[in-house]
């Protein structure tokens, strides 16, 4: 089961997923969707600059919620849950708005997939899942409301999807080290020898407040 789960998280690595993100930018300016292509790069940088600032801040310091096990947004469900959708946004545009509806709600399910096989395999949290689902379709949402008054882009659909498609499969299965560039970042800002972990900043529980003894009452 842990290959099933490890061949469904892959499609969220950032290997896959930037390339596939830049990938869109390119089609987007070829076809002179200058708007379009401004917003998509914009707003995709706005949700890896969540991530990025939510894990530094605990890597480096320590904040986070121990109440709901939260140490920042999960990367993989957040890239999943942003690329996917707004890959499917503009490759079904031509449809009618029923079955464009459809196409984003089935690609929004396999980022929801992406962001349960983290928890699967131990990698994050439900909170931190739950937290990428939400950065990563914000981001969708957002693109789609700040472009709607664009004209269709001229995009070569078959083409486009075919390149697509073929990234994703040639990338499948990749790594690259980012959680060891956050690290780094982290500890060069706050000036810490060795980052914050989850297990033995879980067992730190806040010290209880101290009983205060009561006085005893007065006797008539």
């Amino acid at each position: 089961m842990s290959n099933f789960w490890i061949t469904i998280t892959n499609f969220g690595s950032a290997a896959v997923t930037v390339p596939l993100a830049a990938a869109l930018t390119l089609w987007l300016l070829a076809a002179r969707a200058w708007h379009t292509a401004f917003a998509w790069v914009a707003l995709f940088g706005a949700g890896v600059f969540v991530v990025a600032v939510s894990k530094v801040m605990f890597l480096g310091w320590g904040l986070g919620v121990r109440e709901i096990d939260f140490t920042g947004v999960s990367g993989h469900t957040m890239f999943a849950a942003t690329v996917y959708p707004v890959m499917a946004w503009l490759l079904l545009r031509k449809l009618a708005w029923p079955w464009r509806v459809l196409g984003v709600l089935a690609a929004a399910a396999g980022s929801v997939a992406v962001g349960v096989s983290r928890i699967a395999l131990s990698a994050h949290s439900v909170s931190e899942s739950v937290a990428g689902c939400l950065v990563g379709f914000a981001v969708w949402a957002a693109f789609a409301w700040f472009t709607r008054g664009d004209d269709t882009p001229t995009l070569k659909t078959l083409p486009m999807a075919a390149s697509l498609f073929a990234l994703m499969m040639w990338l499948h299965g990749e790594s690259v080290p980012t959680h060891r560039w956050i690290t780094e970042i982290a500890l060069t800002m706050s000036g810490r020898e060795q980052p914050f972990k989850r297990y033995s900043w879980l067992a730190r529980k806040p010290s209880p407040v101290p009983a205060v003894p009561a006085l005893p009452l007065p006797v008539h």
